[in-house]
């Protein structure tokens, strides 16, 4: 899991947090990145940024969409395990906090068996969802 606190949801916020995502992957490897549809995602600065890395694939998820509930699950366990249960001195304090919190998950290795009940609906060889589809980093913002 990989995170970076901000005042403010913006363009230039985001960018910077791409940058540094690139600067700290292995070279040569592509990145996914998943972001809700917030309009900071969509800029010519976040364009600009895409077109000088051409390894950075931006997937802009829908209005709506289910199919990210994991990663709301993980929004749920980080308001449970660290923010309804903290106490914070400061802003800066809980920024810590959940850096703290994220390089602690990080340490323990963690099986996330994903599992769909309705077999219809399961993505398959016919699927409009082809393998190089799939991602490897997701990135999110709260309003």
């Amino acid at each position: 899991m990989l995170g970076k606190t901000a005042d403010r949801n913006t363009s230039e916020q985001f960018t910077a947090f791409l940058t540094d995502l690139v600067a700290h992957q292995p070279q040569g490897k592509e990145i996914h990145v998943i972001a809700d549809n917030l309009s900071a995602h969509k800029t010519t600065r976040v364009t600009a940024l895409l077109q000088t890395h051409a390894k950075v694939r931006l997937h802009v998820r829908p209005t709506y969409s289910l199919w990210l509930n994991q990663v709301e699950l993980w929004f749920a366990k980080i308001e449970r395990d660290v923010i309804a249960r903290g106490v914070f001195t400061s802003v800066k304090d809980l920024e810590k906090k959940l850096m703290r919190y994220i390089r602690h998950y990080n340490t323990v290795d963690t099986i996330v068996k994903w599992k769909y009940g309705d077999p219809s609906r399961h993505i398959g060889p016919q699927s409009s969802v082809t393998s190089h589809q799939f991602v490897s980093i997701i990135v999110l913002t709260r309003r």
